[in-house]
């Protein structure tokens, strides 16, 4: 007896749950689009460009070129591209490592520490809003309550 053939328009889609995964990256993409949104109109074009990825990823004394590469897991060509637009724009210098002579370290310019105070600006802004929507009370458990997620999955994962 010969097995019947499942045709592909009779195929059975799962259904879309509900789940936090899903609320999480929707709030989060949220307040990315805020947030850039905010930093072009108080002067950074250049913050709805892919060479703002680099900003998050770095130390605020420094980090080796080498480890931005591995933190935004992009080939050293594409973070050297970004990096050289940064520095173009006065927002970002390399230095010598001193702990490699090969190495660069990608620090911020006055410039830069200025852009960072101005994100800052823009976060509070970001706050604000949030709160008023939820209340201040509720954005202030949320935080908690995300920030014990945060500090219960890096516990799990450092112990596996």
């Amino acid at each position: 007896m010969a097995k019947e053939v499942k045709k592909l328009d009779d195929k059975i889609e799962p259904p879309l749950i509900e789940h936090v995964g899903w609320r999480l990256w929707r709030a989060s993409q949220i307040w990315q689009e805020r947030f850039t949104r905010g930093m072009v109109e108080a002067g950074y074009a250049w913050f709805g460009e892919a060479r703002a990825a680099v900003i998050p990823h770095m130390d605020r004394a420094g980090t080796r070129q080498a480890d931005l590469t591995s933190r935004l897991g992009l080939t050293k060509q594409a973070v050297q591209q970004l990096v050289d637009a940064l520095v173009q724009d006065g927002v970002v210098e390399r230095r010598l490592d001193p702990a490699d002579a090969r190495g660069r370290i990608v620090c911020f310019t006055q410039k830069g520490l200025g852009v960072l105070a101005d994100a800052n600006v823009v976060k509070a802004q970001i706050e604000q809003e949030f709160a008023h929507a939820i209340t201040p009370e509720s954005l202030s458990r949320l935080n908690a309550e995300l920030m014990r997620v945060i500090e219960s999955c890096a516990q799990n994962r450092s112990a596996n």
